[in-house]
C-alpha cells in the first residue's frame, strides 16, 4: 500500500483518506489471495469461501468432461 499511494501527492487530508479507503475495497473485495486459495478476504470472511471453491470445481470437472467429449468425437 505505501508504494502505490506515497507515488502521488495529496493536497487534502480528504483525499488520501479517500484513497486509502478505495484501496482497502480493493483489496478486501476484488483482490485474489493465493494464500487464500484465491478467494478474497472478503469471500472467507463472510463464509462465501467453501461455495465458492465447490463452484470451481464442479465447473472444473464439467470442462474436463466436455473436453474429452471433444476429443473422443474428432479422434473417431
Amino acid at each position: 500500500m505505501k508504494n502505490r499511494i506515497l507515488l502521488e501527492n495529496y493536497y487534502l487530508p480528504g483525499d488520501l483518506e479517500a484513497h486509502i479507503g478505495r484501496f482497502v475495497e480493493h483489496y478486501n473485495h476484488c483482490r485474489y489471495h493465493e494464500s487464500l486459495k484465491n478467494l478474497t478476504p472478503a469471500d472467507v470472511y463472510f463464509g462465501r469461501g467453501q461455495t465458492i471453491l465447490l463452484q470451481r470445481e464442479r465447473i472444473k470437472r464439467d470442462t474436463i468432461r466436455k473436453r474429452r467429449l471433444q476429443h473422443q468425437s474428432k479422434a473417431a
